[in-house]
């Protein structure tokens, strides 16, 4: 799921029935369990491409530095011996780096909007509790 289809989904899923406010208040533990599921999915995938991250930056690290096996070399050869202090440039410019470094940032941004999301439900009955006392005071009930 992206993160265009799931903000689609929010779109139609915390769309109050001002007609129908006590049902609304009554899905509210639903939703709030669909994007507790979601976040904690997109979560789980941001822990796991953290890793890879390391993981692959130790690799490259190996590989810049000429401290990788030979065969990784007879496979990708590299014949630059570059400085301690250049290492990091060339790990910044690593195209594999970038793209994981890029999904890690995509990650982050679903997680953070779904966080948002789930503290928008928590505050849903807060809203319908609210709506239903207007209605009552307009109406002269109160």
């Amino acid at each position: 799921m992206t993160l265009e289809e799931l903000q689609e989904l929010v779109d139609k899923d915390l769309k109050l029935n001002e007609s129908e406010l006590d049902l609304e208040s009554l899905k509210t533990p639903a939703i709030h369990n669909k994007y507790l599921k979601h976040y904690n999915n997109f979560k789980l995938l941001l822990v796991r491409s953290e890793s890879e991250y390391k993981s692959l930056k130790k690799e490259k690290w190996e590989y810049y530095t000429g401290k990788a096996s030979p065969q990784v070399y007879k496979d990708k050869p590299f014949d630059l011996k570059i400085l301690k202090q250049d290492i990091d440039k060339y790990l910044d410019s690593d195209e594999d780096l970038q793209k994981l470094s890029q999904k890690i940032s995509y990650l982050e941004t679903v997680v953070d909007y779904l966080d948002r999301i789930l503290r928008q439900i928590t505050n849903r009955d807060w809203q319908i509790k609210n709506a239903i006392e207007w209605r009552k005071f307009t109406s002269g009930a109160v």
